[in-house]
């Protein structure tokens, strides 16, 4: 009987991650395009389109790629459930502050399923395009992609299909998470869904969870008729004062920020607030109104709060720009939501090499320490970043995967013009950076990492 061959190595710290799910892959070809996939979504190419992926990924052609996306009988589902396991073994029980928005991405045509003329948010105006509700979580500052479901334009539906708002596709989010065991201290929205009272927060209510969520400012509240609404005084905090609030606020600007409630009535559970940075002028671009379910909440933690969902469009910013989150031609949902799995798991493995998650301890993490000086030996690199943001992780992990990158570009040269000395310095360089073994260790050691120009 003849044995399966041993799918062939990428750089330690993506096949250790990807090592995680590997059961899930019937094919040994099909196991190897996930990890290229990973390799090619972390790289520093600008558009992440699978034809570019499989040149720094080393491949003659795209097709195996292709096929993986296509044909290749793996569940997404599967896929989804292995990486969603992997978050709740980093998270150990803490509790995650959940943001719920919407991407949308422009694109042509009427081939591509669910594509219509629609609102943007990103671009700020009605296009043609392809929209998903997200969830993502924060964790002392580090986000992690938790789920996504397409937006389904009415127009676009296929047999069978219902219709689902985006307040009600952000529901089934929230409950479905709920069910598979995550602990949320938080849930931040903006106005789209925190004027939801039909299905989104009273999601949010029956499963008895704190919200901060944007209204509009004309949102309406029923309350007895002798009974008015009262503008408590105009509050001042400065985003000088807090470093939580300069992450909030991070334009570089150090301007004052105002923040007041209103109260209607008698006070309730749900408290309403103002913010902004004029109280003259009330600008419109710059007042924020916000509604709170969280018992005891302080004015100071209204802005604080509520200023998470900046983390929002960084998340979705890493994740479009950096991944290729966008970059698919893909014209069938269920390999496009292939596709954005896949992104998915780049983003946690970016993630999990924060000082917050790491499931042990990573070179990346600027206090790790070991005998050999690896951490002290990266760290020399003139180019590497010893901050903690998920920009600055995706930097460090790029220069990690550079002598491969480099060594796929030049390799079919190499195979028409033999320099054996540049091989074996290659490969020595690639086997020092797979001397990193990343955030996420195997069941077992393993010491097939060296790289073959066989």
């Amino acid at each position: 009987m003849t044995q399966a061959r041993v799918a062939r190595p990428t750089v330690r710290f993506i096949d250790e991650y990807c090592n995680s799910y590997k059961s899930l892959f019937p094919e040994v070809r099909s196991f190897e395009a996930f990890k290229q996939l990973h390799l090619g979504m972390l790289s520093d190419i600008k558009r992440k389109s699978l034809p570019e992926i499989a040149a720094v990924a080393g491949l003659k052609n795209h097709q195996s790629l292709h096929h993986f996306i296509s044909q290749s009988p793996w569940s997404i589902k599967d896929l989804r459930k292995k990486r969603i396991e992997v978050i709740q073994r980093a998270l150990k029980g803490q509790a995650l502050i959940v943001v719920i928005d919407e991407t949308g991405d422009r694109k042509k045509g009427k081939k591509t399923d669910y594509v219509s003329r629609q609102y943007i948010g990103n671009l700020g105006k009605v296009e043609s395009g392809i929209v998903a509700v997200t969830a993502y979580g924060i964790v002392e500052g580090m986000t992690i992609v938790l789920s996504f479901q397409v937006y389904k334009p009415k127009n676009r539906l296929k047999e069978g299909e219902p219709y689902l708002s985006k307040p009600q596709i952000a529901a089934h989010i929230i409950r479905d998470l709920k069910k598979q065991g995550f602990n949320f201290s938080l849930v931040l929205a903006d106005s789209l869904y925190g004027e939801s009272e039909s299905n989104f927060l009273a999601t949010l209510e029956e499963l008895n969870l704190n919200y901060v969520v944007a209204i509009r400012s004309n949102h309406a509240v029923w309350m007895p008729r002798e009974q008015r609404v009262r503008y408590n005084k105009w509050r001042k905090f400065n985003p000088e004062r807090s470093r939580r609030v300069d992450r909030i606020f991070s334009d570089g600007k150090k301007e004052v920020r105002y923040i007041r409630e209103v109260i209607y009535g008698k006070k309730r559970r749900q408290r309403y607030w103002e913010i902004t940075t004029n109280t003259e002028t009330l600008p419109k671009n710059e007042t924020w109104n916000v509604m709170t379910k969280v018992p005891n909440i302080k004015y100071h933690e209204v802005g604080n709060l509520y200023g998470l969902r900046n983390w929002i469009e960084y998340g979705l910013k890493q994740k479009k720009n950096e991944l290729g989150w966008a970059d698919f031609r893909l014209t069938s949902y269920s390999e496009i939501e292939k596709w954005w799995e896949i992104v998915c798991s780049a983003y946690l493995l970016v993630s999990l090499h924060s000082q917050k998650l790491a499931t042990q301890k990573s070179p990346l993490n600027p206090s790790y320490t070991e005998e050999s000086g690896l951490g002290f030996l990266l760290s020399e690199h003139p180019r590497w970043d010893v901050k903690e943001g998920w920009k600055n992780l995706l930097n460090n992990l790029r220069l990690i995967l550079q002598p491969l990158l480099m060594y796929n570009e030049i390799k079919f040269w190499l195979n028409i013009f033999p320099i054996p000395y540049l091989d074996v310095a290659l490969n020595r360089l690639i086997n020092w950076m797979n001397c990193f073994p990343g955030a996420v260790p195997l069941a077992k050691p393993s010491t097939d990492f060296h790289f073959s120009s066989a």
